[in-house]
Formats: structure tokens, sequence, C-alpha cells
């Protein structure tokens, strides 16, 4: 069994331009991500997907494997660009703006496909660790069944939810059928494209973790990630 993560990387961001390219202390941020992501024990292949030449660059100038994707409307749809090509039975879709992420975050996420067939994509949630984080849009909220499936995700506050980490793992043939799939109006009111998964009748498996991250979207954020890694 092959397992490939893919880190789409792109340079638009409406509140941090260039994000993937930001330095942290003496590192661009997507190298940062990189390397954590290198010591996972699980993935046999990491690559960065980007559209842009800027990034591109910075990747070959650490010696990371890098790929040019085309313009996509999402992450979804570079990853599934990348991976069609690649000869992998399970694909990892690594967030490029969380450059505290564990290596043990992602075999937590990869396990329950490598021993449950039935699994196609799965995910990660942690408890909140404030009520900051819970009003906060851009801490994604999820609620699941007594297996452990989602029922929902929001960026509202959610009565008994967890944490949402924006890492997910797929079996390649279903990642390339999900990225066919047209928008949904959940996904589409909710701004949370995995959505689109559940409002087809599919189910997304969430790992309960203890690990965090902090996903970089604004300023604030960045803050936070530098002191966290002095």
């Amino acid at each position: 069994m092959k397992i490939i993560g893919i880190i789409p990387a792109r340079y638009s961001s409406t509140r941090l331009p260039g994000k993937p390219l930001i330095k942290i202390l003496n590192k661009p941020m997507i190298q940062w991500v990189y390397e954590a992501v290198s010591k996972s024990k699980l993935l046999d292949k990491i690559i960065i997907a980007t559209d842009d030449k800027r990034i591109f660059n910075c990747a070959k100038s650490f010696n990371a494997n890098v790929a040019i994707t085309p313009h996509c409307n999402s992450g979804t749809d570079r990853l599934a660009f990348v991976a069609k090509k690649i000869n992998c039975d399970i694909v990892v879709n690594i967030q490029g703006d969380e450059p505290l992420i564990k290596p043990a975050m992602i075999d937590l996420a990869v396990k329950p496909l490598i021993n449950n067939k039935y699994i196609l994509v799965s995910t990660l949630a942690t408890e909140f660790k404030s009520e900051n984080e819970i009003r906060n849009p851009n801490d994604v909220k999820v609620i699941t069944d007594k297996n452990n499936y989602a029922i929902y995700f929001s960026r509202l506050p959610l009565s008994n939810s967890l944490k949402h980490i924006g890492l997910y793992v797929y079996r390649k043939d279903f990642l390339l059928k999900y990225s066919k799939m047209i928008q949904t109006p959940l996904e589409i009111a909710e701004k949370l494209e995995q959505l689109r998964i559940l409002e087809n009748g599919y189910k997304v498996f969430v790992v309960k973790t203890k690990y965090n991250s902090i996903g970089v979207d604004t300023k604030q954020d960045l803050i936070k990630v530098r002191k966290s890694i002095r």
C-alpha cells in the first residue's frame, strides 16, 4: 500500500498574500510544514503542489518534491490533479499553513484507512481549549455520531462539538470521484468543502486526538505561531 502526502500551496490569500513564503524565524512557512510532515512514519512520498513559480522555486531551494499545477478552484482540485498521475492507494491532504503540525497527527489520521477497507475519508478533531476558539469562525466545528463519523461541520458554534483539524486522508479512487462532484448548497453556505462529501451521502471518519495545531489565517495567528516556535 503506497501512501503519499500532498501539500497544496497557493500564493493568493485575501488576508495574508504570499502566505506559504512568510518567514517564521529563518524559514518560510511551507518549509516548516514540509520538514514536519517528512517525519511521518507512514508516508512514502511528500509533494508540494502549487501553480506559483515563486513557491515552486522556494520549495526547490530546500530540496522538496514539488509539482506545478494549473490554476485550481480549490485545494482538493489541486490534490486530485497531482494524485491522478501517481501510482498510490492513499492520499493525505496536508494544509500548507499549519507549521506546527506534528507527524504523529498524520499517522493517526492514516491508520483508519489502513485498518478498515470501508473507510473512504478520515480527518482529525480535538477538544476546544477556550470559548474564543468556539466563537471563532476560522476554527471549524465538527459533531460526530457514536461511531466517530461526522454528522456536520460548521463555522458556527455547535453543541457537543470538537475543533476540526483540516487534515484529510482519502483513498485515491474516492478523491478523484470527489473532485468531480459539483458544489453543494451547504458547502456554499458554510464555505466548507468537506460538506460536499456528506451531502453526497458519503461518510467522513473523525479521529479524536490530543494534538492541536494553529492554522495561519491572520496576522494574529502568525504571531501565535512565532511565539510557539520560539
